[in-house]
């Protein structure tokens, strides 16, 4: 029987679970990159009913799993996205290019009755020496409703191991 890729290539972890962002935003769940080679996040938008509020995505990293010290990481110089009226398999990636920068935003005049798929890649060497921990915050796009969830998946597992045996993500 094969291994299967869960605990062997990859592990996933909740960086917020689905929620109107026009409540507040959402403070992103750390995960550890200790034990990972890095994490593709997968932030997903649910369309807005009308409206043009955009919603901001930003990266930090952090010293614990919990207090610590926390700061910006700013080195997204790329991600993915997919944006259509309905998310129905038969759209492209595109690339988006920036400069370095702790964040990303989904313009709301082009997209904000999109659904919207964001794919961001965070390298473990990219964080700044003492911080071994990642989250991704997202913000009060405004009034109209807007759900939104986010994935860690983290790759290139240390150690491989069959899934109920995986170390939390957290540690």
């Amino acid at each position: 029987m094969a291994m299967e890729a869960l605990g062997r290539l990859v592990d996933i972890s909740t960086g917020f679970t689905p929620v109107d962002l026009a409540t507040a935003g959402a403070t992103g769940k750390r995960v550890s990159l200790r034990n990972a080679g890095g994490v593709l996040i997968l932030v997903s938008l649910a369309a807005a009913a009308s409206g043009t509020e955009s919603v901001t995505l930003t990266l930090q990293e952090h010293t614990a799993a919990s207090a610590g010290t926390s700061q910006n990481l700013a080195v997204i110089d790329h991600y993915y996205r997919k944006a259509e009226a309905t998310l129905d398999g038969d759209e492209q990636w595109t690339r988006v290019t920036q400069a370095a920068a702790a964040t990303v935003t989904v313009a709301g005049a082009t997209y904000a009755t999109q659904e919207v798929l964001i794919a961001i890649e965070v390298q473990n060497t990219s964080l700044s020496d003492g911080f071994d921990y990642i989250s991704l915050n997202a913000s009060d796009p405004g009034t109209v409703a807007r759900i939104g969830e986010c994935h860690y998946i983290l790759r290139d597992l240390m150690a491989q191991r069959a899934p109920a045996k995986l170390a939390a993500p957290l540690s």
